[in-house]
């Protein structure tokens, strides 16, 4: 299959001349004034929390992470057992209806100042350059969920605006769910979703900072069908998607003119992939695979695709605990990309990724989060393509003070150690992609 998924392909070109020290502390500066002085107040609450009348602190330790409760209310199809008190009596048990649209949003803001600019990876040449900016509205999103019958809920959300892309508005999560396929205690969801959220959700994490390990691998966002069910100990999660991500569809006019069907995938081929968890002691752990097909990577400097499609494969194994203050996590992926290069068409490559990271809510206001990413590019070094940066070692930290339960203030640091590569390619770790972040990340 292909896999035309943005998030297949990073963006390589990310470089700079240096870190402006006199644009660093205006930012820094500015940042602090509106962070201190001028604090935002919130008086609605997210759409859960508005369906049950309950405070955001029982789902979330701090949001957006989970909790135990948030945890079981997301295994119980995204309910409280007295759902039905939410809904509008009509008197026809045959219709459940929230008593309003469940909506909430959510919006991010911040000012950034940071070393990665835009490289040219034939030329050299920089292009966008900038040592700090205002981020703002870095992101704002649409959000809505309900329980629909005793076994079905929905759950979807779209972008109105991300990363400065106005006027472009987008889903990404929409699915429905069903806990219990024929009483058989199989879950089945269906629709959009991100593949890695089997492991961790990217939505739940504290940093602004990504897990980069699941953006490079591509197993992100799909259009698909995930079963699961619990055996004792175990659960089970398998699954199958399109493969070729969520941003594109490919029209089927073979009938005649003016059809109106569309494909959302290209081609019979699908990709397969799965979780089996367990928890040891107070350890939780899974073990992860995934097998399908993406693109071949074209010709140096791989800035292309190319026409013919080849097998991936990802291995994962992901563990986290908590003790209710001190959140741990880590994930390590192992990945082949077999004939992926159009120039080495017979040659199989190996890389490797993970990350790791630990909350530490201190106190209702307070939280701070570590989180390192690592990949290594391994069997792509010295094909002068854009693949050699996939080598990534860096460490944030962030820090988060809550206004209120769904207004957060953060500052956050990243520190890249990967050194810069020298060869005479315009490809690979060219510059730093060091940063500093303040701003604002609220729910209502």
């Amino acid at each position: 299959m292909k896999n035309t998924n943005s998030n297949i392909i990073f963006n390589p070109n990310r470089t700079s001349v240096g870190f402006n020290t006199r644009g660093l502390a205006a930012s820094l500066f500015m940042g602090l004034v509106s962070f201190l002085l001028f604090p935002p107040s919130a008086s609605a609450i997210p759409v859960f929390a508005r369906q049950y009348g309950i405070s955001c602190s029982t789902c979330h330790a701090a949001f957006p992470r989970l909790n135990s409760f948030g945890k079981s209310f997301i295994d119980n199809n995204y309910r409280l057992d007295n759902w039905k008190e939410n809904t509008l009596q009509t008197g026809d048990d045959m219709l459940q209806l929230p008593k309003t649209v469940p909506l909430a949003l959510r919006a991010q803001a911040y000012v950034q100042t940071h070393q990665a600019n835009d490289m040219d990876p034939v030329t050299g040449t920089v292009n966008n350059q900038s040592s700090w900016d205002f981020q703002s509205p870095y992101l704002i999103k649409l959000l809505s969920s309900a329980p629909l019958s005793d076994h079905i809920s929905y759950y979807f959300y779209g972008i109105l605006a991300e990363q400065g892309a106005n006027g472009n508005a987008f889903v990404e999560d929409a699915w429905i769910s069903h806990d219990d396929l024929f009483g058989s205690g199989i879950g089945m969801q269906l629709g959009q979703f991100q593949v890695s959220d089997l492991m961790f959700p990217r939505e739940t994490r504290l940093t602004t900072q990504d897990f980069m390990a699941y953006r490079l691998a591509g197993i992100t966002y799909e259009r698909g069908v995930i079963f699961s069910r619990g055996f004792g100990p175990a659960n089970l999660a398998l699954g199958v998607a399109n493969g070729n991500g969520i941003d594109n569809s490919y029209p089927a006019n073979s009938a005649g003119y003016s059809r109106p069907e569309t494909l959302f995938d290209n081609n019979n081929s699908k990709s397969v992939f799965g979780r089996i968890g367990t928890d040891i002691g107070p350890v939780r752990t899974g073990l992860f695979g995934y097998a399908g097909k993406q693109p071949s990577g074209g010709t140096a400097p791989g800035t292309t695709t190319g026409t013919r499609e080849t097998n991936k494969q990802v291995v994962g194994l992901d563990a986290s605990g908590d003790n209710g203050q001190l959140y741990w996590f880590g994930q390590l992926l192992w990945n082949r990309w077999d004939n992926f290069l159009d120039d080495s068409p017979d040659v199989n490559r190996s890389w490797n990724g993970g990350f790791a990271g630990a909350d530490y809510v201190y106190s209702e206001r307070w939280t701070y989060s570590l989180l390192y990413n690592r990949a290594m590019a391994k069997d792509f070094h010295g094909t002068n393509t854009i693949y050699e940066g996939i080598e990534l070692n860096t460490l944030t930290a962030t820090a988060s003070y809550y206004f209120m339960r769904n207004v957060k203030g953060i500052i956050e640091a990243n520190l890249d150690m990967q050194p810069v590569n020298h060869d005479p390619n315009h490809v690979g770790h060219k510059t730093k992609e060091g940063y500093l972040l303040v701003g604002f990340d609220v729910a209502f």
